[in-house]
């Protein structure tokens, strides 16, 4: 059986080494000998492992359940999917993640980021859940004691699995509104008390420990448990107590599975409510500082942001080549400037090139997007290994993290069902194509980690006025001097960019001014999304112009190549004319805004 999964790795090595200039980066000292022929090999082997062993099980699992057992308080996997689990535990991919040892070489965040696009894209479930744990790894040996640092070992060690344990019932996107508390000890451990859900592999049977990280209120002790975010600290809680010395599971802890839930996809990946402390105590131990809760798992959060973006770019990326590959085969009608000649495959009618290019240039834009964003990181890493730290690099990653979570989850969302399935017409709402599939799976990165309207409050409120516009002011800068060059055979695409430039800066300049007024706040927020997503448009679109432009010089040399980079140029032109004047939509619509639909009565929606 073929492998559901298509990959675009002549695309990652076309933004990496000809769009963004990584062979120089990549020659730097931090990466030792990392090159650009090291990389090709990494990327090419990642492919050859998704596509194979990783991809193998993504369909059939998905209709296979979980069963749960009540009176154990255990969640079991299906066996095809454990066994891919751990094929992947013990691949060697995972170790790209975790933080070098002595002898190991720096990976580059960026060449990382396209392996974990490869892993996304071909089997979501397996490294979403799985590469926290060099997060979690990182976090521990951090700010942890001796003894946390060395569970951290045998995590790391014994590939034990890690969760993130936010959300109650009554705290989604209102973190601060948490319950659960944290009773202090004699001995110097804490007690866990109250009820966490939408745990992501909250249990399971794939390895013999799982180690959660708990947010929670210190309680009974003098200026801890106050309300709101500040009086939550993060405590190390695992499912079974452990012996440091041998790195033995012992008995079981206090924490019980007491949910699972049902889910409109990634029905694989186990959901759980968990309920700490009813028939035994929930023993755990303080992470750091008291209070420091939730800065410390947002150093996760961070991460597992990008990742859901990544997860979402990289499944519209293979729903897009399926969505080609079926056009290209599908005959059927008649070209509407030649009613009589033959049929021909559908590829050939303008609707269909329309939604073609609406998926590609989306899709490879959002991955210019996400390596643009690690390649700062990979500045920052070489920075780091001189000693001293790129702070403009850093905060520009930061500022691109909201838009990459909120816009390509959205956008995946949105193209996947609107035109990827459309593709394939009645055919694409079967089970003999993945595309239903990729839609449900994706539906959930718009949710998780923060919905995208959480997002667009971070980026407005956080990334632009906290920051007084400087990381913003920066990146545009940058656009404006592209925009500004009016580039030979691209002068129609430098314009439209500066078109969209000035909208989007008067966009931001009208919700930072309602934004800093407390009687026009509310206006403020309900164009924060519109922003978010016209900054996705703004810099894809950047991206995109620049991609065409070095592709486009690119072709005298192309030999064989000479499509993919026609493809290119074609893509950026299209993303100037369809995506960049989205920009100047929402600005109109901002500039029109009214109280009436934020002060109207909820009993007359």
């Amino acid at each position: 059986m073929s492998s559901h999964y298509r990959a675009n790795v002549r695309d990652m090595e076309f933004v990496l080494f000809e769009l963004l200039g990584s062979r120089e980066r990549y020659a730097g000292a931090a990466f030792g000998e990392i090159d650009q022929a090291a990389a090709h090999a990494v990327l090419t082997e990642a492919e050859r492992y998704a596509s194979g062993k990783l991809a193998g099980t993504f369909s059939d699992v998905d209709a296979e359940p979980l069963a749960f057992d009540v009176a154990e308080s255990a969640v079991r996997l299906p066996q095809a999917f454990r066994e891919t689990a751990l094929d992947y535990l013990e691949s060697g991919w995972l170790d790209l993640e975790l933080p070098p040892r002595d002898d190991e070489e720096v990976v580059p965040p960026s060449l990382r980021w396209c392996v974990t696009e490869l892993m996304l894209g071909a089997n979501p479930p397996v490294p979403m859940g799985l590469n926290v744990i060099a997060q979690v790894v990182r976090l521990l040996t951090a700010h942890g004691t001796d003894e946390q640092k060395r569970l951290a070992e045998l995590i790391r060690d014994r590939r034990w699995m890690v969760t993130m344990v936010l959300t109650e019932p009554d705290a989604g996107s209102d973190v601060g509104a948490a319950r659960t508390r944290a009773h202090p000890q004699e001995d110097g451990s804490w007690h866990i008390e109250g009820v966490k859900r939408f745990i992501t592999y909250g249990d399971h049977d794939l390895t013999e420990n799982i180690v959660h990280l708990v947010l929670a209120r210190p309680a009974g002790v003098e200026g801890a448990g106050g309300p709101g975010t500040r009086g939550l600290s993060l405590f190390v809680v695992p499912k079974f107590h452990v012996d440091l010395d041998t790195g033995k599971c012992l008995g079981r802890n206090g924490v019980r599975v007491t949910g699972l839930e049902r889910k409109l996809g990634l029905s694989v990946n186990p959901t759980c409510e968990l309920t700490f402390g009813v028939d035994e105590p929930a023993v755990g131990t303080l992470l750091g500082d008291r209070h420091a809760g939730i800065s410390q798992m947002f150093e996760i959060i961070k991460h597992v942001r990008m990742l859901v973006g990544v997860k979402a770019m990289a499944t519209l990326s293979t729903g897009y080549l399926h969505a080609l590959d079926y056009a290209r085969s599908r005959v059927q009608g008649r070209p509407v400037s030649a009613k009589d000649g033959p049929p021909v495959p559908i590829v050939e009618h303008p609707d269909i090139r329309r939604s073609l290019f609406a998926q590609k240039a989306h899709a490879e834009g959002m991955r210019a997007l996400i390596l643009y964003a690690a390649s700062q990181q990979d500045r920052v890493e070489l920075a780091r290994h001189a000693g001293v730290f790129d702070q403009a690099a850093d905060v520009r990653h930061q500022l691109l993290l909201p838009v990459i979570k909120g816009y390509c989850s959205e956008t995946a969302w949105r193209l996947l069902g609107q035109e990827s399935l459309q593709v394939f017409g009645g055919s694409g709402y079967l089970k003999d194509y993945p595309l239903e599939q990729y839609v449900r799976d994706t539906k959930v990165d718009a949710l998780y980690e923060g919905t995208t309207g959480i997002q667009a409050l971070d980026l407005v409120g956080r990334k632009i006025v906290r920051d007084d516009r400087a990381a913003l002011d920066a990146l545009l800068a940058e656009v404006s001097a592209t925009a500004e060059a009016d580039l030979a055979g691209f002068e129609t695409e430098c314009g439209l960019l500066r078109t969209a430039l000035a909208d989007f800066e008067a966009l931001t300049a009208l919700v930072v001014r309602r934004w800093t007024s407390a009687e026009d706040r509310a206006l403020a927020a309900q164009d924060c999304t519109p922003l978010l997503m016209s900054l996705g448009d703004l810099v894809i679109g950047w991206l995109s112009l620049r991609a065409s432009v070095t592709a486009q010089a690119a072709l005298a040399g192309a030999a064989g190549e000479r499509e993919f980079y026609l493809g290119k140029v074609a893509a950026g032109r299209w993303f100037a004319r369809y995506g960049l004047p989205r920009v100047s939509a929402a600005l109109r619509g901002a500039e029109h805004a009214s109280p009436v639909f934020t002060e109207l009565p909820s009993s007359a929606l």
